[in-house]
Formats: structure tokens, sequence, C-alpha cells
């Protein structure tokens, strides 16, 4: 007969750390709670934090001794130079001009690269595995490096920073389109080409009705986004606000920097609760 094997040194360690619980049935045997494996996650989170303390060379200290900082420099900006918003108003509107010229070319040519990348419209295996490894290449790099590779290659100024948000939304639109698309029902999409349609033809009858409300709102959306990251393009010369916002910073005028972030946050605010409200209309 086979002998039983004991269990080992860890699992003694383990039973005596966490116990298991004993329930007793209304019958009268007694039977073994499982184990929560909650105290084993929390030690294993505070070992990766400690870690990554330890690696990052964070120290406490000098967040005690400069973290006074901090509140100088909020004190500045919570007292804005509105003598200043003149001068944010140019670089203001050009911000807002960049976001939606680039968010509506980014999300229109988003919305045919999206259809060629669901798999229920392009069965060819090798065509969609193209496109979404192009997506995921455009959506990997960050939106400064895209927006300095523009300005070297067409020159300093708005123009390159709405090519980058052109290609940013593209990635994004691209990504979310392709994976709506593929949710959606294909009976009247199959109906049609039973009956002799094409498959474009197909599409825009049964597929377009309901995939739209998701796709304005996807584009609303990537607006939103938008306003922020061309806010900070003009660190690499690629205009709008963040040339403004890399000046003051440079001089120390927090509170001119104040006056730009209120100016933004009321911009932002506005264009949120819009677009919100357009997002519950479609839906």
């Amino acid at each position: 007969m086979k002998k039983a094997q004991t269990p080992g040194y860890k699992t003694k360690l383990f039973d005596r750390l966490f116990p298991p619980q004993k329930v007793t049935l209304p019958n009268g045997h007694t039977v073994s709670r499982p184990r929560s494996r909650m105290p084993l996650i929390l030690v294993t989170m505070a070992a990766v934090i400690w870690a990554s303390l330890l690696l990052t060379g964070c120290d406490f200290n000098i967040i005690i001794k400069r973290g006074y900082q901090l509140t100088v420099i909020l004190e500045k900006m919570f007292n804005p130079d509105w003598s200043y918003f003149n001068k944010v108003v140019q670089p203001l509107v050009e911000t807002i001009q960049m976001s939606l010229i680039g968010s509506f070319i980014g999300a229109t040519l988003a919305l045919p690269f999206s259809v060629i990348a669901s798999t229920n419209i392009n069965h060819n295996g090798i065509i969609v595995g193209i496109m979404r490894l192009i997506c995921s290449i455009i959506r990997t790099l960050p939106t400064l490096i895209i927006a300095q590779l523009a300005a070297l290659c067409f020159g300093l100024g708005s123009f390159a920073g709405t090519v980058a948000i052109i290609i940013f939304t593209f990635g994004v639109v691209s990504k979310m389109m392709y994976e709506a698309i593929e949710t959606i029902d294909m009976g009247a999409f199959e109906a049609m080409q039973a009956s002799g349609a094409n498959k474009f033809q197909s599409f825009r009858v049964a597929c377009i009705p309901q995939i739209m409300p998701t796709y304005l709102s996807y584009c609303l959306y990537s607006f939103e986004m938008n306003i922020r990251a061309a806010s900070i393009l003009g660190y690499v010369g690629a205009g709008g606000l963040g040339v403004l916002i890399n000046e003051v910073i440079g001089w120390r005028r927090y509170d001119r920097l104040g006056m730009i972030l209120l100016a933004l946050f009321v911009v932002v605010l506005i264009i949120e609760n819009t677009s919100e409200y357009l997002r519950k209309k479609l839906s």
C-alpha cells in the first residue's frame, strides 16, 4: 500500500501563519473553510512597493525638507495674474483649433481603417494583422515624441502640433472602433450580401447605423483628450499653450501659470459638459 505523503516544511509554515478556519455544520461535522488569499496578496504588494521605492531612490527626507516648496508654488498659482489674460487668449484659441482640426481629420481617417481591421468584415487574416500592428505602433508612440518628429519634418508651429494630434487621434479611434465593429449584429449585413449587394453597400446600409452613435461618441471623447494634450505640445515647438507654459515656468512666474491653467480649466470644463450632453443624446 502506498504511503501517504507528509506535508512539506513550507506547507506547515503556511498553516502556522495562516491557519485554516474550522466551521461546525448543523449536523455536527467540522469542515475547514478555504484560506483567504488576502494576507498573501498584501504581503506581496508591500514587498513590491518597498522594492520599487528602493530601486527608484525615493527619499522621504527630501520630501519632508522640500515639501513646503509645493505650497509656495500653489499659493502663487492660486493668485493668478489677471492682467496676463490678454496674452493667453491667442495661444488658447490656437490650442482649440489644433485639437478640433486634428480630431476631425484623425477620426475621419480612422473609420475606414477600423473597418479593414475588423475580423467580422475583413476575413483576410494577414491584412487584419498588418492593420492592427500599424495601429498598435501608432498608439505606442507618446504624443510628445510624435510632435517632436513632426516639428523636425514640418517646422516649428501649430501645424506640427496638428499633425501630432491627427496621428494620436487616428491610433486611439481606430483601436476603439474596430473593437466596436466586431460587436455589432451581422445578420442584416449577411442578408444583404446574400441578396446580391456588394460588401460596401451592405456595410453602409446594415452596419453604419449601428456604429455611428459609438463613432461620434469616440470622436467627442478624443476631442476632450486632445485639448489637454495640445496644451503641452509647445514644449517641443508644436505651438499652442505649451509655448506660453514653458516660458512662464522658466521665469518662475507661477501667478501667470495660474492664469493659463485657469483659462484652460474653464475651456476644458465647457467642452467636457458639452461633449457629455451630446454623447447622452447620441446614446
